[in-house]
Parts: C-alpha cells; sequence; structure tokens
C-alpha cells in the first residue's frame, strides 16, 4: 500500500494508543494517516480490564464502549485467606477481550475520517517526513505509537528515561463465569494473578512476576480457591507473553515528533490504568497538535501518569516485602472504608485529605496487628 503525499499527522502504530491519537485528531479536523505492519485485530497479552475512568476518557474522545464486554462493580484484593473489596465510586469498569477492542477503535477511526495503513513497515523519518520501503509522506506532525520498543523514540532521540522496572505477564482466557462481581488481584509470593470476567461465559487469568519463566500452570498451586474454580477446564486461548514496564522518559516530544501510549512511557501492569493513560494521552496531544504547539502536550502527559506512577510504586512494595504485604492485607480486611478511599483516590475520584488521614490510620494498624 502506498503512502500519501503528505498528511497532517502521520501516526506509526496502529495499536489502541495510535487509533485513539487518530480519532482525537480527526476531531479536531486534522488529516491523519495511520501506518501498521501488523493487520488488525492487533493482539496484547494483558488484563483485559478498563477501569471507569478509563471508560471515561474514551467518552471524550467519542467511543461508546458501554454495552461491550462484561462489566464489573469494582476491584477485590485477595491474599491467602484475607479478603478486601470495594466498589468504584462512580460507573463500572469493563473486562473486554484486547482483539475486540482493538476491532472498535479500527472502526471508530475508520468512520472518523483517519487513513490506516496496514501492512506497511516504517523505516525512519526525520523532521517532517516518515519513510517505509515504498516511498515517503511529508507530515507536518509525526507521532511515535509504536510500542515499547518504540523505534520513533529512538529515530527522534527520546531514549532517556528515569526508570525502567521489567515484569512478565502470561495469559489465558478460560470458559469460565465471572464467579464475582469483581475484578480480582490474588497476591502471591513475588507475583499477582489477575481475573478479569470478560463475557457472561469467559475470563481472562494473567500472571505477572519478575521472572520470565514463570507460568501459569506452574504457579496456579500457589493459588488454591483459583485452581480449584479452574480445575478440568482447558484454556480456549493460547498463553500469550508480554512485558509490563515502569518506564519514566524525561521528555515524550522533539520538535515535530511525539510519543503517545508505551512509546512514551509506561506503568506496571499491577495498576490497571494502560488503556485510561493512552485515552487521556491522546485527548492531549490531539488537542496540542491542533493548536501548533507540543509544549502542553508535553506538560499534560507528565500530570496524566503521575498518580499511577505513585500508585504502581506503592504496590510494587507490596510486591517485594512480603511482611509488609500481609501485614497490609490484614489491616485493609479490618478496616474496608480505607481501601475504598485508596480505590478512590487511585481513580482520581478521592481527596488528598482523606488519603493521608486513611495512610495513618493504615500505618497505626500495620505497628499494632
Amino acid at each position: 500500500m502506498e503512502l500519501p503525499k503528505s498528511t497532517d499527522v502521520f501516526i506509526v502504530g496502529g495499536g489502541p494508543a495510535g487509533l485513539a491519537a487518530a480519532i482525537a485528531a480527526r476531531r479536531r479536523g486534522l488529516e491523519v494517516t495511520v501506518a501498521d505492519r501488523e493487520h488488525p485485530p492487533v493482539d496484547k497479552a494483558c488484563g483485559e480490564g478498563i477501569m471507569p475512568d478509563g471508560l471515561a476518557a474514551a467518552r471524550s474522545l467519542g467511543i461508546p464502549l458501554e454495552g461491550e464486554g462484561q462489566a464489573f462493580r469494582g476491584i477485590r484484593f485477595c491474599h491467602d485467606s484475607d479478603r478486601v473489596e470495594a466498589d468504584f465510586p462512580q460507573g463500572q469498569g469493563l473486562g473486554i477481550r484486547r482483539t475486540h477492542l482493538h476491532r472498535i477503535l479500527v472502526d471508530q477511526a475508520a468512520q472518523a475520517g483517519a487513513r490506516l495503513l496496514w501492512g506497511v513497515g516504517i523505516t525512519g523519518i526525520d523532521d517532517r517526513r516518515v519513510y517505509s520501503a515504498s516511498g515517503s509522506t511529508e507530515a507536518a506532525w509525526i507521532v511515535g505509537a509504536d510500542g515499547a520498543g518504540s523505534r520513533v523514540r529512538g529515530w527522534a532521540g527520546l531514549q532517556s528515561s528515569g526508570c525502567d522496572r521489567r515484569r512478565y505477564g502470561f495469559r489465558r482466557h478460560y470458559p469460565a463465569a465471572p464467579w464475582s462481581p469483581f475484578m480480582e488481584i490474588h497476591w502471591g509470593d513475588a507475583c499477582q494473578l489477575y481475573i478479569t470476567p470478560t463475557g457472561p461465559r469467559e475470563i481472562c487469568v494473567v500472571l505477572i512476576s519478575s521472572d520470565p519463566h514463570r507460568r501459569l500452570e506452574d504457579t496456579l498451586p500457589q493459588f488454591p480457591e483459583v485452581a480449584r474454580r479452574l480445575a478440568g477446564l482447558a484454556p480456549t486461548t493460547p498463553e500469550r507473553g508480554a512485558v509490563s514496564a515502569s518506564r519514566r522518559l524525561d521528555r515524550v516530544t522533539r520538535g515535530r515528533v511525539a510519543l503517545v501510549g508505551d512509546a512514551s512511557g509506561s506503568v506496571d501492569a499491577v495498576t490497571g490504568e494502560g488503556i485510561c493513560l493512552l485515552f487521556q494521552q491522546a485527548q492531549a496531544l490531539a488537542e496540542a497538535l491542533a493548536d501548533g504547539d507540543l509544549a502542553p502536550y508535553e506538560s499534560h502527559h507528565r500530570q496524566i501518569g503521575k498518580r499511577p506512577a505513585r500508585m504502581a510504586d506503592l504496590m510494587l512494595l507490596l510486591d517485594r516485602r512480603a511482611r509488609l504485604r500481609r501485614r497490609t492485607m490484614r489491616a485493609l480486611a479490618a478496616h474496608p472504608p480505607l481501601f475504598s478511599r485508596l480505590l478512590a483516590l487511585h481513580l482520581r475520584e478521592g481527596s488528598i485529605f482523606p488519603f493521608f488521614a486513611g495512610t495513618f490510620t493504615l500505618g497505626w494498624r500495620l505497628l499494632t496487628l
């Protein structure tokens, strides 16, 4: 497929981040071209859960996701015999197959008028031009949405990062009816098991740990309740793996190039905020492109990622410290309103003052357990 001679915005990468950026830019009246070497639907191993703030961010882009997948009403943490759960302060979350989400975004981008070039690999960029094996395109703006291993990031000289912690996720689907109205996170020995309902008779199970050789079938005995529920069920999808990284870039723009999605940095999957972040980044980027100035996007991008990054740091601390994790779970189970406050804060719906009060309460309970 040939590249156009010119375009306002050329987006390298047609995953959710690139398509969301394309939809947002088209809503601002910009001519948009998206190129990806793959063909849809593009899959990726992830927890497949979208939090209520992610659904709100999708709605702001004109992407209605309600009615798709399987709704869940909150989050449940499980550790040995301890359980703590909380409903979302507003709205519901959504479990949705990654391939189904990608199809929706492809359709929305096409309906918005974006030019979608599938099976087209990009070989390089310069200040105002994008190159492929078949030619080149003049672009007023170039957007790298080509994932964690972004080549656009390297071509633009934006590789420096303040932190790069890697963990590894492995995903399978099982033909099981969801056994709770929550997305569940089961905490184990230096690993977590995520259970997300993705349909009335299907769940997504993801194992995340710092060991790239650790696999779901070998780790399930650590989680006897989940193992019992999955006993005798054959997975409906093959195992798929992915890297979950905490990566913070010094800058996400240079000249007329901007990064979005995992290409622009990421937080560990433990937060469940990946999809929300890319929708919010897409909105901020489109506003900056329409105004002809990337400086506000640089600032907004940094602000968007602050709270999820802090939450990731806190949750990864629990991952690394078994004793702290046990004591924290017992304290939260003994004081459920505190977990509700933490969840609200994570979703940007809670005040910082109750959070500090709750942190004091949690600290006191940790000392007295």
